[in-house]
């Protein structure tokens, strides 16, 4: 009883004879491999059996068609496995309708394509590139990750000059490389050309070495190998310092943590105002609101560092002398809370939740306010002056960001895109016109926007509610502290938006960023009543050696 199978199904080849056959044929089933001898002794098939004794089969001898057919097939596919060379059809045989026989023709799946005008340095260099993926940019580096990452950029380095013969002597970064290899005119060259260098070395290059080195690679690549280890960054996931800060008040809209260019850190408890100096570590209370029944709602210093602005939930700003510990005047012009103060050299900025702005010359009388600002809907909870003194960048709860000039009462820029409150703002110290924004708890996004075009940049959704943001003074980075639903704080690499550093501990919404005079800590504040100080920021320091005629070690006298 045969069994149904479908079309198209692998089926199975006997090798066994056919009853009733025979001689010849019972030696050509158990063949393996067979040839046609057409010169000399034509109409002859020649037989290889299992004892490795050719077998000559005469002419005369003739067997079934079909049989002969179903044989043939089986011997081309036995010599497919087991050699590239195709069988041929063999001698004069025929099908039962008189046709000749042939055997089923069939082709590799190998495909060799001409690299004639392939630009060898391009190719190579975009293998690396399918092995990224934007999730892989997101993540958090670590030393080993970036000791293999420098690893991995000498090794390929190291093949492109054996390979390639690409001369390079310096590790580089891939983004930089990217702007080196752009695509240019081919040229024509095979991979492997082996010819002479016939370019003169200088006997300044340090690139001279003895001819009789046993190095197995080239000068290039022995000195790419003896170029010093970029050191690795090291952030520290642990703060060098916590401060307890009781009556820190967990609302967003407030700015209660500020540091001074003479390295003393304002903070606003309840109704007091604390100075806690980073060199003694000395704590003094500088004002308490409690006797006018007001509380602190935000704090900032003047860009000298002698005086500190205090906002108040009545809507006054007093203007306190930090040396002397002295009230020097309080203004007035707002009728609601000042969750945002922002200097300019002599000239304040506050933003209340009266949604106007007022800016004021601290030289002038107490009670005449310069200018008001009117454009946002609700509160104002964000003020950031440009570095260079000339644009003022104010955040509301209405999603706004608005830009103001010095000579207009309203704002030359608007901006709509974020979802939800705009309070972290942040001015590039090294790209004019580079401003940052952040939203929140709707809209999770960090913003960058060209003031000098009035167009947007880029767009990065963070996952959490951005509460501050601040740019490093050194290098072209950002820190951005968050809320719900992560309480992180993050350092991104600017313009390629890649997380450097991932820093946890407050469990609470970190509300409150500043950064020391210097450039390399910053201090977070959070409702859980503390303070955290991180050292995220380096300065960058010259390994370079003073080549001046008045240095003592370069001469002899």
């Amino acid at each position: 009883m045969s069994s149904e199978r479908g079309p198209l199904t692998a089926r199975r080849i006997s090798t066994q004879a056919r009853p009733g056959r025979a001689g010849p044929e019972q030696t050509l089933t158990n063949c393996w491999t067979a040839w046609h001898c057409s010169a000399g002794a034509r109409g002859w098939l020649i037989v290889a059996g299992p004892s490795s004794q050719p077998v000559a089969v005469g002419s005369g001898l003739r067997m079934d068609p079909e049989y002969e057919h179903r044989l043939l097939r089986q011997i081309n596919i036995q010599n497919d496995n087991l050699s590239p060379v195709k069988m041929t059809k063999s001698f004069h045989s025929r099908t039962p309708t008189g046709s000749p026989l042939s055997s089923p023709s069939k082709l590799g799946d190998r495909f060799i394509p001409t690299r004639a005008g392939a630009n060898w340095n391009i190719n190579f260099h975009r293998i690396n590139e399918n092995e990224k993926s934007p999730s892989q940019n997101k993540k958090t580096k670590d030393a080993s990750t970036d000791n293999i990452k420098a690893d991995g950029l000498a090794y390929s380095a190291l093949l492109k000059n054996e390979l390639l013969g690409a001369g390079i002597e310096k590790i580089q970064d891939p983004q930089t490389e990217d702007r080196r290899l752009q695509p240019s005119t081919p040229e024509k060259r095979s991979l492997f050309t082996y010819s002479l260098n016939t370019k003169r070395l200088s006997p300044d290059d340090g690139t001279n070495i003895s001819p009789y080195s046993l190095s197995p690679v080239s000068n290039k690549s022995q000195k790419l190998l003896r170029s010093p280890r970029k050191p690795t960054r090291k952030i520290s996931k642990i703060p060098f310092k916590v401060l307890d800060a009781p009556e820190l008040q967990d609302d967003f809209y407030l700015n209660l943590v500020d540091w001074s260019s003479l390295n003393v850190l304002s903070v606003g408890l309840g109704t007091c105002v604390y100075l806690w100096s980073a060199c003694t570590s000395q704590v003094t209370r500088l004002c308490d609101l409690s006797v006018e029944g007001d509380s602190v709602t935000s704090v900032g210093w003047s860009e000298r560092g002698n005086l500190v602005a205090v906002g108040t939930h009545k809507g006054y700003v007093q203007i306190w002398d930090a040396g002397a510990g002295k009230k020097l005047f309080a203004l007035e012009g707002h009728t609601a809370r000042v969750g945002a103060l922002a200097w300019n050299a002599d000239q304040l900025s506050s933003g209340s939740r009266d949604r106007m702005i007022v800016q004021r010359d601290v030289r002038t009388p107490p009670l005449q306010s310069e200018r008001r600002l009117q454009g946002h809907r609700q509160e104002v909870c964000g003020l950031k002056w440009s570095t260079d003194h000339q644009l003022l960048a104010s955040g509301g709860n209405d999603n706004k960001l608005l830009v103001w000039n010095h000579s207009s009462l309203s704002p030359v820029q608007t901006y709509m895109d974020h979802l939800a409150a705009v309070k972290a703002i942040a001015w590039s110290p090294h790209q004019h016109g580079l401003l940052a924004s952040g939203g929140g708890t709707a809209d999770r996004c960090i913003r960058f926007w060209n003031t000098l075009t009035s167009q947007p940049l880029q767009c990065m959704d963070t996952g959490s509610q951005v509460c501050n943001l601040a740019w490093s003074k050194h290098a072209n980075e950002l820190v951005s502290t968050h809320g719900y639903s992560q309480n992180q704080i993050l350092v991104w690499k600017y313009p390629a938006l890649t997380q450097v550093a991932k820093l946890t501990g407050h469990s609470y919404r970190v509300l409150y960023l500043a950064m020391s005079p210097d450039g390399e800590a910053i201090v977070t504040g959070a409702g859980d009543e503390t303070l955290r100080f991180w050292n995220v920021f380096s300065k960058t320091r010259s390994t370079k050696e003073s080549v001046s005629v008045l240095n003592l070690f370069t001469r002899i006298r």
